[in-house]
């Protein structure tokens, strides 16, 4: 499973990606603008973004020149209305890994993905972590396996989706929201305790002090 941003403004078309990501095993995380998409992608802990160029507060063209100026070599492939030639010239100029016009299909966007993550894998610059192990908890990623201090935790598909957004973010706060989208997705109700719950899950599994509450904000895995 990769960690894929998606930088698109169009709620449906990143809404239908991210389902599509999500059915194939990869964890998608969406941003609507260009600043919060650079953000995200700065962070370091995705393994490859779908970029749209026609975004609000930067466009896609700046992001890229941001991003490949910081150093980050994720894998880029740009999904964009535009696909004209100069538009596609420049992408590419700005450091896109591949280009795809809209409308697409998604089973051509999915074989792309699987091209980039390979490439990136092999050359060894792919963020994708095997295992994870922080606090005496450990996840391996490959068999979607836990064990704390040395035991094996028996975790459901849901907990572990969240306790691994949790690992690969030690130590920040998350909020609910967030949470939400990345386990449940965009459909799920906000207004839902379900996180409440499965951090309740999660606790019973991995001890009180692995999950710690910040208040009127959300959850922070303990480092």
């Amino acid at each position: 499973m990769a960690q894929i941003l998606i930088v698109e403004d169009e709620a449906r078309i990143a809404s239908f990606v991210a389902k599509g990501l999500r059915a194939e095993g990869h964890q998608p995380t969406i941003a609507s603008d260009g600043p919060s998409g650079l953000d995200e992608a700065l962070s370091n802990r995705f393994d490859l973004m779908v970029l749209d160029i026609g975004l609000p507060g930067m466009d896609g063209f700046e992001v890229l020149d941001q991003l490949r100026s910081q150093g980050s070599r994720m894998p880029v492939i740009v999904l964009t209305a535009r696909d004209s030639v100069t538009d596609t010239v420049a992408a590419l100029d700005s450091g896109a890994d591949d280009y795809m016009a809209k409308p697409f299909r998604f089973a051509e966007l999915m074989a792309r993905v699987r091209v980039r993550l390979r490439q990136a894998s092999e050359s060894g610059s792919s963020a994708y972590e095997d295992v994870l192990t922080i606090a005496g908890v450990r996840l391996d990623r490959r068999t979607r396996l836990a064990q704390v201090r040395g035991t094996d935790v028996d975790l459901s598909a849901r907990e572990y989706t969240l306790l691994e957004i949790f690992m690969l973010n030690p130590g920040q706060v998350l909020t609910r929201e967030q949470l939400l989208d990345h386990v449940w997705g965009y459909d799920f109700d906000p207004g839902s305790n379900v996180v409440d719950v499965y951090v309740g899950y999660l606790r019973k599994k991995l001890g009180s002090a692995a999950i710690a509450t910040v208040r009127g904000v959300g959850y922070r895995f303990a480092t």
